[in-house]
């Protein structure tokens, strides 16, 4: 079969690799057919992702069919359109039996730990699957995944109806965290430098936008808040200096989301914290939260298609990736088919 293989940093290839085969009874054979293209993938292709082993099949943004069953495998048929978690969890960890499997000691995630989706076929295990009972196309069920961490941020952030929140920068998880965000009732500015990007954020429900090149950002929270502060802060940003001024923006008994893997330190001063008595909590990738999303899109109360910017065959893969590395201000997802 093919599979889309970085074999190392800047070589990406279609390249032939064997067909897998159920070999444990709660496994599951699905036949891909659609798969988003991740800021991860890139970090794994331009070799920025520290997390990533090679060469690797990347993908971790996926949906299919679903081929053959295992005979243990419960609640999935041959025929079922399904989205799949990525994340692979061990169980018996701290986090694993504290109800976190999403920050497993031995995590691995596909497409960055172990193979991922961007391929014809997949064995999974059958937990991992999350089906549709809508005549969903792939290349929106395939952004359920990048949805799952928008709910994630939400739920981490506990983000409700008298809320008012900051998303710092609109890129694909910035709007995720932004349409779940208003399916629960809250305000929502948010701030960017593409200007595409903030008119994307307008048509998504954003309350308020704002380009920080040609707008001072704390002016504007004034404005928005009447004064108060931002309630929520979600930090996509994700660089030293935009966690700082998140503590410097958020209300007094305010919370903070951070989503950023960077190592570089931020300077913030404990007082900012303590005064304000601030909830600063981080969030990853998601904690079953596949069947939410899939509930939220099939009732049409988010829009995974709206991030969709780009779509391309696999067979065009090349293409796309150059597109996403050398045009990134035109480009909010990517989707590659695989019909």
């Amino acid at each position: 079969m093919k599979a889309i293989k970085v074999s190392e940093p800047f070589k990406l290839e279609i390249t032939e690799v064997e067909k897998p085969k159920i070999e444990n009874p709660g496994e599951v054979l699905v036949k891909i057919k659609a798969g988003g293209i991740c800021g991860s993938d890139l970090g794994i292709y331009k070799g920025t992702n520290s997390l990533a082993t090679y060469p690797r099949v990347i993908g971790h943004e996926f949906a299919g069919v679903v081929q053959e069953i295992g005979e243990c495998v419960e609640g999935i048929a041959v025929g079922d359109k399904v989205a799949v978690d990525p994340v692979v969890s061990c169980g018996e960890c701290y986090a694993c039996t504290h109800g976190r499997h999403n920050v497993c000691e031995s995590l691995e995630v596909m497409g960055v730990h172990r193979d991922g989706g961007f391929c014809e076929y997949i064995v999974v295990n059958y937990k991992n699957l999350y089906k549709t009972t809508k005549d969903t196309a792939f290349e929106t069920l395939c952004l359920v995944e990048p949805f799952t961490i928008g709910a994630q941020i939400n739920f981490r952030g506990q983000i409700g109806g008298d809320d008012t929140v900051l998303i710092m920068g609109c890129g694909p998880i910035g709007l995720t965290a932004l349409q779940i965000a208003k399916k629960n009732g809250a305000r929502v500015i948010m701030t960017d430098l593409i200007e595409k990007r903030l008119n994307m954020a307008k048509e998504m429900g954003a309350d308020r936008v704002v380009n920080v090149k040609e707008e001072e950002l704390q002016t504007a929270i004034h404005e928005f808040t009447n004064n108060v502060g931002i309630n929520v802060v979600v930090d996509a940003v994700c660089s030293t200096k935009s966690f700082e001024q998140a503590v410097e923006v958020t209300s007094p008994a305010g919370r903070i989301v951070v989503i950023g893997l960077i190592s570089q330190p931020s300077e913030i001063v404990q007082a900012a914290i303590t005064k304000k008595e601030l909830t600063i909590t981080g969030s990853r990738l998601s904690n079953y939260k596949f069947s939410d999303v899939i509930q939220w899109m099939d009732a049409g109360e988010i829009k995974p298609e709206l991030i969709r910017s780009h779509m391309y065959n696999y067979t065009e893969i090349k293409t796309a990736i150059d597109v996403a590395v050398n045009n990134p201000q035109d480009v909010c997802k990517i989707v590659i088919k695989f019909d």
